[in-house]
């Protein structure tokens, strides 16, 4: 089953056990996938929908920080529980091995001398980590071993 049909059922499955909260970032979810796809005219696929969970993931880390720095734990606590629901369809996390394993190969098949090839090694990373890591992490891996 898609990813797309995945979220549509668990859509239905919350509203019948009344999980509000739940409901409510799912519907989040499908509103966001249905705005790209009229946006973009494009009929989501599982890749696509990665992406778009992933940067609606990162969204809410940000809002966290910024919630917790103006001291609104209450709103932060809601941002959480927002990622925990959009995290159960991503894939699981790489492990600090993985990512260094999958860096190593993205270096060595780019042949990248330098931090002037920090993009070729991005642009190889980027797909086999999508939703499964953060970005920002997985770039101080590269300049660390570039560097």
């Amino acid at each position: 089953m898609s990813l797309t049909a995945t979220i549509k059922e668990a859509v239905k499955a919350a509203m019948r056990a009344k999980e509000k909260e739940r409901l409510g970032t799912l519907r989040l979810i499908t509103a966001e996938f249905k705005k790209v796809e009229v946006d973009e005219r494009i009929e989501i696929d599982d890749a696509r929908a990665l992406v778009i969970l992933d940067k609606m993931c990162k969204q809410r880390r940000d809002s966290i920080t910024q919630y917790m720095d103006a001291g609104r734990e209450e709103l932060a606590a809601k941002e959480q529980a927002e990622i925990d629901v959009i995290s159960e369809f991503l894939p699981a996390a790489l492990s600090e091995e993985e990512l260094a394993r999958l860096v190593a190969d993205a270096i060595a098949q780019s042949g990248a001398a330098g931090m002037q090839d920090m993009g070729k090694v991005m642009g190889i990373l980027k797909p086999q980590v999508q939703g499964r890591a953060d970005m920002a992490q997985i770039s101080q891996l590269v300049k660390s071993q570039l560097g």
